[in-house]
């Protein structure tokens, strides 16, 4: 796992005709020969065609703008359905969320063509609407994880709430969001990952090229500079673009692994 990164890295220091020979295992070596960081600059500046720097700062805000909306109607949308399930009664719970749960089983491909016809019925094509508004209403994998984990909390706290002229909005704004921490960490950093390096998304909604995400531009980029001689521009890029989800990883790690594993005991 670890090699390809290295490699990535190796090659994106290193002179055009080093990066060329680099690309085959059998001349790669270990140690750059040279370390040359303004390569990363230099792919940056080179990722769009509107001049210097313009496209890299279109594709990270752009990529920045729909992964913060999106990590944030995640969270509500499921903590809000998560609660539902959890603790309100009404006719047909069970067989709502059995539902729910019946949807992951459905292939992302089936839907793609009506979601299309629908948003571009809306006038949503080549903007970012179809990428964020959807998560505002739910993923039924996170759910699952908030109804799980709230469905454990003690309902004499509940009552307790209750007494103190709490109604619904505010015992799940102010007591199971807090204790939702672990599931919380965990719905972020999943939902980040997933829309910060999904491709397939902004391809199908996104054409202009203001528009772009940072993994559409990349695409570009290697359309550009696929060849060997420019194989340390194009891992420069790569290694720009995947950086924000290895320093994630490596800060939110405590909280992921805590996430994985809540509820998991019972006791």
């Amino acid at each position: 796992m670890v090699f390809p990164l290295w490699w990535m890295f190796v090659l994106s220091l290193s002179e055009p005709g080093t990066a060329a020979a680099g690309a085959s295992v059998e001349t790669f070596r270990w140690l750059p020969t040279t370390w040359n960081w303004g390569n990363y600059a230099d792919a940056l500046r080179r990722m769009g065609s509107r001049g210097e720097w313009i496209g890299f700062k279109d594709a990270l805000s752009n990529s920045i703008v729909i992964t913060t909306l999106c990590v944030v109607g995640q969270i509500l949308s499921a903590s809000l359905a998560g609660y539902a399930f959890a603790r309100l009664r009404f006719r047909g719970r069970s067989a709502a969320f059995v539902t729910m749960v019946a949807t992951m089983m459905l292939p992302a491909q089936v839907t793609m063509i009506p979601m299309f016809l629908m948003f571009r019925w809306f006038g949503w094509i080549d903007t970012l609407l179809p990428l964020v508004v959807p998560v505002f209403f739910g993923t039924p994998f996170f759910i699952f994880l908030f109804r799980q984990f709230i469905a454990q909390v003690p309902e004499a706290l509940i009552e307790a709430a209750r007494i103190d002229g709490c109604g619904h909005l505010a015992i799940w704004w102010r007591i199971m969001l807090p204790m939702c921490r672990p599931v919380i960490a965990i719905t972020a950093i999943f939902t980040f990952i997933g829309t910060w390096n999904d491709f397939l998304g902004p391809l199908i909604y996104l054409h202009s090229e203001e528009n772009r995400t940072l993994a559409l531009a990349l695409n570009a980029f290697k359309s550009q500079y696929g060849d060997f001689r420019d194989a340390h521009l194009l891992m420069a890029a790569s290694i720009v673009t995947m950086l924000p989800c290895i320093v994630l990883f490596f800060v939110a790690q405590r909280h992921f692994v805590g996430g994985l594993t809540a509820g998991a005991v019972k006791g």
